[in-house]
C-alpha cells in the first residue's frame, strides 16, 4: 500500500481536518469508478469526492472496501441531490448513500445545489445539522451556493457550512463571494479546477511562461495556485499517470509575481451550470 500523498491539511469550522488534495469523480463511469479510486488510493490519495447523482457510490465504497486503508485515513465526500432536498428524503438519501458507499458516516455531506425549483434548501441545511449531530455526517457543507443561499441559512440556523463547493479555477476565480464567506468560516472547495477543458489554460495571459519556468506543465500550475489560494482542490481524471501528475505540485511554490498575473487571468467566465438554474 502506497504512503499517503503529503498534502497540506486545512482546519473546517467544526475542528476536523480535511486533505487540500484530492480526487473528484464527477463523470466517471460507475463501470470504471472502482478501478480508478482503487488506481488514486494506491498513488497516494486519501480524500474522494463523489455525488449520488454520479451514480458512483457503489464503485468508490467497493474500491475502499478492498484498499486495506484504515477509515480515520481517509476523507470521503458525498452530496444530497435536489430532488431529495427536504427533512424525510434527505435522511433516506444520506442512509441510502451510506449503504452504497459501504460507510457508517461521510467525512462531509454537501447539499449539491441550491435548487431554487424545490426551495428547500433551508429546511435541509436544518436536516443536516441533525443528520451531523446523529454521527452520520462528520462535516455538513453546501455546494454552489451564493451569498443570498448562504444567508437564508445564516437566518434559520447557528450553524456555519464547513464548507461551500463552487465551480472556481483560473478563468473564474469566484473572489467575491470568497470575500464574503470564508471570513465567516466556510472553505471554499473548486470543482472543475482546470476549467473542464472547456477553455486552454495555456490560453491564459502568462499560464504558458509561468508553467515553462517552474518546469511544470500548466495544469501543476493551476492546481499550485488553488492550494496557494487556500482552497480545496479535487482534479477529477481517469487516468494513472495524471493522477500522479497531479499531485506533484509539492516541490516548487508560485511567486508573488506568479500568483498576481494568474489573479489578473479572471475574466468571469462560468463554464458550468449556474446556481439559478430551475431546470434541475
Amino acid at each position: 500500500m502506497t504512503a499517503a500523498i503529503q498534502t497540506p491539511h486545512l482546519t473546517l469550522n467544526d475542528g476536523r481536518s480535511i486533505p487540500q488534495l484530492g480526487l473528484g469523480v464527477f463523470l466517471v463511469d460507475p463501470a470504471e469508478a472502482e478501478r480508478i479510486v482503487t488506481e488514486a488510493l494506491e498513488v497516494g490519495y486519501r480524500h474522494i469526492d463523489t455525488a449520488m447523482i454520479y451514480k458512483n457510490e457503489e464503485g468508490v465504497g467497493r474500491a475502499i472496501a478492498n484498499s486495506g486503508i484504515p477509515r480515520d485515513e481517509l476523507f470521503i465526500t458525498t452530496k444530497l441531490w435536489n430532488s431529495d432536498q427536504g427533512t424525510d428524503s434527505a435522511r433516506a438519501a444520506l442512509d441510502t448513500s451510506l449503504e452504497k458507499l459501504g460507510l457508517d458516516y461521510v467525512d462531509l455531506y454537501l447539499i449539491h445545489w441550491p435548487a431554487p425549483k424545490y426551495g428547500k434548501h433551508v429546511e435541509s441545511w436544518q436536516t443536516l445539522v441533525e443528520l451531523q449531530a446523529a454521527g452520520g455526517a462528520r462535516s455538513i457543507g453546501v455546494s454552489n451556493f451564493m451569498k443570498a443561499h448562504l444567508d437564508d441559512l445564516a437566518a434559520a440556523s447557528d450553524v456555519v457550512p464547513a464548507v461551500n463547493q463552487v465551480e472556481l479555477h483560473p478563468a473564474f476565480q469566484q473572489r467575491e463571494l470568497r470575500k464574503y464567506q470564508e471570513p465567516r468560516g466556510t472553505l471554499t472547495e473548486a470543482w472543475g479546477p482546470l476549467g473542464q477543458g472547456k477553455y486552454e489554460l495555456a490560453e491564459l495571459p502568462g499560464f504558458a511562461s509561468i508553467a515553462e519556468r517552474h518546469g511544470k506543465t500548466v495544469q501543476q500550475v493551476a492546481i499550485r495556485w488553488h492550494l496557494q489560494e487556500g482552497v480545496i482542490v479535487f482534479p477529477k481524471t481517469t487516468k494513472r499517470e495524471r493522477m500522479i501528475e497531479n499531485a506533484d505540485v509539492f516541490d516548487f511554490e508560485l511567486t508573488a509575481d506568479d500568483m498576481a498575473t494568474i489573479a489578473a487571468a479572471d475574466r468571469d467566465q462560468r463554464v458550468g451550470a449556474h446556481p439559478l438554474n430551475t431546470d434541475f
